[in-house]
């Protein structure tokens, strides 16, 4: 079974159309991010690899369009009684600084254990962090307490309709800036915890780029996304499972996400931690991007051979860029 939503909204069937129109909405306020090429990528792997640079994006990640979509939609009650929202870190802090922007109170349910640099940036942005303990605590049932006294609106970092939609202008400017290229996709890799973003990603660029396959790209041990693909009916991993990749460990796929990856995705892939460290390097040294593990993921996958890129033209998308600097370091020592 797939975890029910805090706020269930209605049958979710997207459609190029619902991405184009979100992408409307939050077009003048956000970093339209380069498709960047690398000839020593390209020499490597023996085909044309073409490099979304969200790292670049407000806040740091791709998390930053779904939350404006959201926040851009409230009506004059919801911006006056806030949000209350849970992330171990990029959607807090692209939630955060949405909400600031739009004058809007925000308070912010991050794990204990949640990246330094990520926890401080949403108390810069404003927002009121309360941590918790992911073993003892559970971050629905506090946000739903916290969104029943005050009546603040619950913003998930993933499983709903407008934050869908709003990842999936990432995709929608991936399908714009190849056709300024001269260029049709073969392939779009991107990152996946809970789908948001493959989701959405996968709408727009399969509904603007008919016979461009989109895949998943999950840490080895939360592939989630990946088996429940393969095998038709949500699956869950392994509570004891560990990654480097904290912005992609959900356990399971999102009510809303699955449904529309199913539809859209031509599979899921997967990489290991020590393939997502190599990744971080090379973004490093090569492209001289920082990328944070989870960001990382679906480049480890095409440097990995986890597809075969060879005369094809392949999108990869590296979602974030929000790490800690001493890990930072010991990445890519």
């Amino acid at each position: 079974m797939l975890d029910v939503p805090s706020t269930y909204y209605h049958d979710f069937n997207p459609t190029l159309d619902d991405v184009r129109a979100a992408h409307e909405r939050i077009r003048g306020k956000i970093v339209r991010t380069p498709l960047l090429r690398s000839e020593r990528l390209d020499d490597r792997l023996g085909g044309t690899i073409w490099l979304k640079a969200e790292t670049l994006q407000t806040t740091g990640s791709f998390k930053f369009r779904g939350a404006l979509n959201r926040i851009l939609q409230f009506d004059e009650v919801q911006r006056k009684n806030g949000i209350v929202a849970w992330s171990s870190g990029n959607h807090a802090l692209a939630l955060s600084y949405a909400a600031s922007r739009q004058a809007v109170k925000a308070t912010i349910l991050m794990p204990q254990e949640a990246p330094k640099t990520k926890i401080d940036g949403a108390r810069a942005n404003g927002a009121v962090v309360r941590l918790y303990d992911k073993t003892k605590e559970t971050r629905e049932a506090i946000g739903a307490e916290i969104a029943a006294t005050t009546g603040a609106v619950i913003v998930p970092p993933y499983d709903d309709p407008d934050i869908i939609l709003g990842a999936g202008t990432v995709g929608l400017e991936i399908v714009e800036q190849a056709e300024e290229a001269g260029i049709k996709l073969d392939a779009v890799l991107a990152c996946c915890s809970g789908g948001g973003l493959v989701a959405g990603t996968s709408v727009a660029v399969t509904g603007a780029s008919p016979g461009t396959a989109v895949y998943s790209v999950e840490p080895a041990d939360f592939d989630d996304m990946a088996r429940s693909l393969a095998s038709g009916k949500p699956q869950r991993n392994d509570p004891s499972a560990l990654s480097i990749c904290d912005a992609l460990l959900v356990p399971t796929p999102g009510f809303y996400t699955l449904p529309v990856c199913s539809a859209h995705l031509a599979g899921g892939l997967s990489a290991t931690d020590t393939e997502v460290i190599e990744a971080v390097r090379f973004a490093y040294s090569e492209l001289k991007l920082v990328v944070e593990p989870g960001g990382a993921v679906a480049l480890a996958a095409v440097l990995s051979g986890k597809l075969d890129v060879r005369n094809k033209n392949v999108a990869v998308i590296l979602s974030g860029g929000n790490v800690d600097p001493d890990k930072f370091a010991s990445y890519i020592a």
